[in-house]
């Protein structure tokens, strides 16, 4: 709409019909209070719907030669930038299932003919206002949705950088470099998306569910900034009792978790999943594993495909105590713990996405300069040389 010389908006109006008089008469009655296009044929309406500005209403003879009113009118309704435009019919056909077929297929009124000028003024301003609240309800709703998605990525930009700066503050103090929450992030991630359509697991791995897996899993190992330094950066194999100790970390790194979200309130679906990893990541199939001893079933989902992830990483990466594994004997290794340390289903959808791993691990490779900076740390709070032989946990 144009604003006029009053600072009023003036609708536009566009009449199709293919008598000269009909559209003379609309005109006349039409034109102080709207703006007006004229088209005599339904050819020339979509011509000018298609070329210029959308027009707010559209008067639609229904009988024509070539295109008819009908058709017209599916063509406006069928079109995602037309449909909101209502049409009022101008018919002579005055039968219940004439006007029946038109609001079928989403006429908005029908004015019969002859024309009578207050009918035609009063039925245009009403359908323009219905026009009017629907464009605001839809503007509105519109801003609805754009602010609903943009506070939702906020939303997800916080979750991003909290997990982060949680796993970042437990990298800190552990042997580790960075670059291990981010290989298995993207493993956690693979291997979810290979059961995905798995019988045992499709009703749990949905879109979402993966989402907030990949999310989680840097959490994996937060529970190790509870454990003193003189166990967690001992460069020898632990002795029981620490090993004990270390042990620890996966109730710890439950109960961090449960901190954080006690101090929000109110539960978080993506700690959910948080708390699992943390907490059953070291759980073994077959029962052996901590800190409960679970078994089968009964070890969440997440944290089965966490503890592949963790161990294929463990084996193949490069510490500042030892040298990676090559890849084939790493696999050996996990195949062998195929129905004892791993789900077997889990384990064989690994075995299945061999390839998207090993792409993972070359594109999260450790620098050696992280490793030596690393391994610098270690001595300092040592105050030697680092072993080769540590456990790990």
């Amino acid at each position: 709409m144009l604003e006029t010389k009053e600072g009023l908006f003036r609708p536009l109006i566009l009449a199709v019909d293919d008598s000269p008089d009909n559209l003379w008469l609309l005109s006349g009655l039409l034109k102080d209070k709207y703006r007006l296009k004229l088209a005599n044929s339904g050819e020339k309406a979509m011509e000018i719907v298609r070329q210029d500005q959308l027009p707010d209403l559209v008067l639609l003879d229904v009988m024509m030669p070539g295109m008819s009113g009908h058709e017209v009118c599916r063509l406006l309704k069928e079109s995602p930038k037309t449909r909101h435009i209502p049409i009022i019919f101008l018919t002579a056909m005055t039968s219940t299932d004439d006007e029946t077929a038109g609001l079928e297929i989403g006429a908005a009124d029908f004015i019969t003919k002859p024309i009578n000028p207050p009918i035609l003024l009063a039925r245009v301003t009403s359908q323009l206002q219905a026009k009017a609240g629907a464009d605001a309800l839809r503007d509105r709703n519109s801003f609805l949705d754009n602010e609903v998605q943009r506070r939702t990525r906020e939303v997800a930009a916080i979750q991003d950088v909290t997990i982060l700066a949680m796993a970042s503050l437990a990298e800190t103090r552990d042997n580790e470099t960075g670059n291990h929450i981010r290989r298995t992030q993207h493993y956690v991630r693979t291997l979810a998306k290979a059961l995905q359509d798995h019988p045992r697991f499709r009703a749990y791995l949905d879109d979402h569910v993966i989402d907030m897996l990949f999310k989680s899993a840097p959490l994996h190992d937060i529970g190790k900034i509870g454990i003193p330094d003189r166990i967690l950066l001992k460069p020898g194999r632990f002795e029981p009792h620490e090993f004990e100790i270390m042990k620890t970390h996966a109730m710890l790194g439950r109960d961090a978790i449960e901190h954080a979200e006690d101090q929000l309130g109110m539960p978080v679906d993506f700690l959910k999943y948080a708390k699992e990893i943390a907490f059953g990541h070291h759980e073994k199939w077959d029962g052996s594993g901590y800190p409960q001893g679970l078994k089968g079933d009964a070890i969440p989902i997440s944290a089965r495909i966490m503890a592949v992830a963790d161990v294929y990483d463990a084996l193949i990466s490069r510490r500042v105590y030892k040298e990676g594994m090559p890849h084939e004997k790493a696999v050996n290794i996990m195949r062998e713990g195929r129905g004892t340390h791993f789900d077997p289903d889990v384990l064989d959808a690994f075995l299945d996405v061999l390839n998207e791993f090993q792409d993972i691990a070359k594109a999260f490779a450790d620098k050696d300069s992280d490793l030596a900076q690393k391994k610098r740390e270690l001595e300092i709070s040592q105050g030697g040389t680092v072993s080769p032989d540590q456990d790990e946990a």
